[in-house]
């Protein structure tokens, strides 16, 4: 029994420490070496301290500020509780959600992005469509008393477009869109 069972625990032994040590350190040498700022999960930094992460939606509810897509995720844009709703067309949850981002819109579910209305699979997305910044920017131009032309260029400059063109999707991130705000002159003139 033991001419088995030896190679075994010595098999056991070797294939945890390569693949529960060696093979996790390797990876993790390998992304702080070669894609460091994705590694760290693409922080956003300003004036020295991190203010989010270019790949996490986060909550903004202010009228002067961009607001994103709903999240599905724990209390809201919780990384740890990821995922989606997995409600369906005809869910009487999903209509009820709809009907409550609408209201906050204070318009008709039918005149609004879909994107400002579901909420995405991972239920984390930083992302709002083009259309669904174009959608906020009177509300925010108005609260910030700038005018709308002003709004609608930043909108432009951060708009990220398809990879090569035909991958994905135009998308603008949230938080990026809100810090560029915050770095708009005041003296901008009223809209």
């Amino acid at each position: 029994m033991t001419r088995t069972l030896r190679p075994a625990l010595v098999l056991f032994a070797l294939f945890t420490l390569l693949t529960g040590i060696v093979y996790p350190l390797a990876l993790t040498a390998i992304g702080q070496a070669l894609f460091q700022h994705a590694a760290d999960g693409s922080p956003i930094v300003r004036d020295g301290r991190v203010v989010g992460s270019a790949l996490i939606g986060q909550s903004f509810t202010r009228d002067d500020y961009f607001w994103g897509r709903p999240s599905a995720a724990g209390g809201g844009y919780d990384a740890r509780a990821s995922g989606g709703s997995n409600l369906g067309p005809t869910s009487h949850v999903l209509a009820d959600r709809v009907r409550a981002e609408a209201a906050r819109y204070g318009v008709a579910a039918k005149d609004i992005p879909v994107d400002l209305l579901t909420t995405s699979g991972s239920g984390l997305d930083p992302h709002i469509s083009p259309a669904a910044a174009r959608f906020q920017a009177q509300r925010v131009a108005g609260a910030r008393r700038v005018p709308i032309e002003a709004v609608r260029r930043l909108i432009e400059a951060h708009t990220e477009l398809p990879i090569a063109g035909i991958l994905g999707e135009a998308r603008v991130n949230v938080l990026e869109l809100n810090l560029a705000l915050d770095e708009l002159p005041a003296h901008e003139g009223a809209s």
